[in-house]
């Protein structure tokens, strides 16, 4: 979609706009499309308090319902409400590996349809399309579906041995654009487009309802050249819109440490630089250990491509392999076992510091071996040859030689010698299109705004954004703390709900507003 001079062409301000054609954007453009979720006849769920509130209403959709009501009493994985909610109803009791049918049924109704754009960067996906070519792999689990789209269906389709539930991203992100396609939202999507501003408009004197202006550069292919090749040419774009929604992710900006050391050059950032020293053939079994900080999804990732390919993995950590808080103690054994046995490798395969000297003094630091079962630094002997974990550590510096001194949480410090260093302990979103990169946005305006320590600050039950200064701005997926896009698929719900009542408020006011009027015109002949 051409965006240049759009809102000159339309005359009028675009309902809504969401920044980020991620899973996040794409899942509430189905929603705004007219895809609405109703309870089916006879349907049945697993929770009883759930399947007793859902009957009472039977006959309004899903986006008419009382959220909050519905959440009532439901636990799960996620500390969003409404992600659990609508995850229970698309995946009834999923997290115990049970596949019961959805008590759900989606009807189009083209009468509720909401016009938006979706803007983004790249093609609809996201980030997902720069995850292509990796080694990694995933659990379907029908965890990364979105609505009215069974993955594992596609999945059959595009593969003739579809093995359990494993897919690669590159398979994911051709699921996410092949969705778009699939069900038609195209014309809502405006790809290589880049925001640059986000800003609240004054209030228009007639008594319009308030507006934010976006405004960006699209990228477009301009002339062919003579070898068949094209010259691309970035195109400004300003639309004013009455709602922006912000679904950014947030893989733009690695996380980083903050340490001496942190820009020499075997200190890297991403899991797809590993990846790259494996195929320079700068990594095997006879380098040094490979340094890997962070205890997420990706540093995991990384110890097991590390240690599949025999290189020895010194593995650093702040917390504690047994706190709740670990994404691994999270996770459902048999639907992530590889991340299983990575959480086996940092419980069984843990350094063990020697005690201070005494109170208030200070080891000298300690040189640690590379990593093998036998070592007397383990606390046992297991499988997990070449790889040794230090939890409750933190990393103080980088040193040019190619050492890492590292501290543990009582102060007992070590020097570990490695090859390459990967700090992967998440990424921060770039949202500077906003004012102050958005930090006014966060739980805390004084730090950057970060999935994991600060995300924005919405309200649970309808994703709008507290502190935006204004109506009309809502956040999504992983910018509110929802990295799984099972459980962001209940931002997309939030919102679009949101919209809707508002939408039926503003109506009957109109409504009420022209009885009003009549009735005094009405008195005024009388």
């Amino acid at each position: 979609m051409d965006l240049q001079d759009k809102e000159l062409q339309a005359g009028e301000t675009v309902p809504v706009v969401i920044v980020g054609n991620g899973p996040s954007g794409i899942c509430l453009s189905y929603l705004l499309s007219g895809h609405t979720p109703y309870l089916s006849a006879d349907s049945w769920h697993p929770n009883p308090l759930l399947h007793s509130k859902l009957g009472e209403q039977p006959h309004l959709s899903l986006l008419e319902q009382d959220l909050e009501y519905l959440c009532e009493g439901l636990e799960g994985r996620s500390s969003n409400p409404v992600a659990v909610l609508f995850d229970s109803l698309l995946l009834p009791d999923s997290d115990f590996g049970l596949e019961h049918t959805s008590p759900l049924e989606w009807r189009y109704e083209p009468e509720r349809a909401v016009p938006h754009l979706v803007l983004g960067k790249g093609p609809p996906g996201g980030a997902w399309h720069a995850m292509e070519g990796s080694m990694l792999t995933l659990s379907l689990a029908n965890w990364m579906e979105l609505p009215g789209l069974k993955l594992k269906d596609w999945m059959s389709d595009k593969r003739r041995n579809l093995r359990n539930d494993r897919a690669t991203p590159a398979e994911i992100a051709s699921y996410y654009q092949h969705y778009v396609s699939q069900m038609s939202l195209e014309q809502n999507f405006a790809c290589g487009t880049t925001v640059t501003s986000v800003t609240r408009q004054p209030d228009s004197l007639d008594g319009a309802p308030p507006c934010w202006r976006v405004t960006g550069l699209q990228r477009r292919e301009g002339e062919a050249l003579g070898d068949g090749t094209s010259v691309s040419e970035e195109v400004p774009f300003s639309l004013l819109a009455h709602n922006v929604v912000l679904a950014t992710g947030t893989h733009d900006i690695p996380a980083r440490l903050g340490v001496e050391g942190e820009s020499l050059p075997f200190v890297c950032h991403s899991f797809w630089e590993l990846e790259a020293a494996i195929c320079r053939g700068e990594l095997d079994q006879s380098s040094d250990p490979v340094l890997i900080v962070g205890a997420g999804l990706t540093a995991a990732d990384a110890v097991l491509a590390a240690h599949h390919l025999g290189t020895p993995v010194y593995h650093v950590f702040r917390r504690s392999v047994t706190d709740p808080g670990l994404i691994f103690n999270q996770l459902p054994k048999l639907l992530y076992p590889e991340y299983h046995k990575v959480h086996q490798m940092m419980t069984q395969q843990q350094h063990r510091p020697p005690p201070p000297l005494h109170e208030h003094a200070q080891n000298p630091p300690s040189s640690v071996p590379s990593p093998s079962p036998s070592s007397s630094t383990t606390s046992l002997s297991s499988s997990y040859s070449g790889y040794l974990s230090f939890p409750r550590h933190r990393v103080l510096r980088f040193q040019p030689d190619h050492k890492c001194v590292l501290e543990s949480d009582t102060g007992v410090r070590s020097v570990v010698q490695v090859s390459k260093v990967l700090v992967l302990i998440g990424a921060h979103p770039n949202l500077s299109f906003l004012d102050n990169g958005g930090r006014a946005l966060g739980i805390n305006p004084d730090e950057p705004v970060s999935c994991r320590r600060n995300p924005i600050d919405v309200d649970p039950f309808t994703n709008r954004v507290v502190a935006a200064g204004g109506p009309g701005m809502y956040a999504m997926g992983p910018l509110v703390g929802e990295n799984f896009v099972r459980f962001l698929k209940g931002g997309a719900l939030a919102i679009a709900s949101d919209l809707a009542k508002r939408q039926s408020d503003e109506r009957n006011e109109g409504e009420a507003a022209l009885s009003r009027r009549e009735w005094l015109q009405t008195s005024a002949l009388v």
